[in-house]
């Protein structure tokens, strides 16, 4: 009776994880989030590829790692810290740890490490246009 007890439970857990991802990621998605891989630390031989959602946040751009159950964003990056330093394909492996299509940014900031962040093209145009964008008397560093 107690190892069915302890089964159920474990079952009740597993299905309430579930359940919570499952409206994590519906809401992200509605909510105006893209498919975005970010690799930080990207001079490091062994940096990995990491899958998730990027969201604008008026003048952030919050990063939510996929296989994760966090509600707040796993990285935020300021948009009038970012710059473009370098635009590439992917190579080798890595064209099969990022989103199809996608086009790799290598990211500078004054304030963060470096990051490279691939997206596709859709994703690409909206992520540029949102780092060139400003305010009125506001100057901003060209993002292409």
């Amino acid at each position: 009776m107690d190892v069915a007890l302890v089964a159920l439970a474990v079952l009740l857990v597993l299905v309430v994880l579930a359940l919570w991802y499952s409206l994590r990621w519906v809401r992200m998605r509605r909510g105006g989030g893209v498919s975005v891989a970010l690799r930080w630390s990207p001079d490091k031989a062994r940096a990995g590829w990491h899958l998730g959602i990027g969201r604008y946040v008026g003048d952030d751009f919050a990063w939510y790692r996929v296989w994760s159950l966090r509600v707040r964003p796993d990285r935020v990056f300021a948009r009038d810290s970012m710059e473009i330093a370098d635009r590439r394909d992917p190579s080798g492996s890595e064209a099969y740890a990022v989103p199809a299509g996608s086009t790799v940014l290598r990211c500078e900031s004054d304030t963060q490490e470096a990051i490279e962040i691939a997206m596709g093209p859709g994703a690409l145009t909206g992520f540029l246009s949102w780092l060139e964008s400003a305010p009125p008397g506001r100057r901003l560093r060209r993002a292409s």
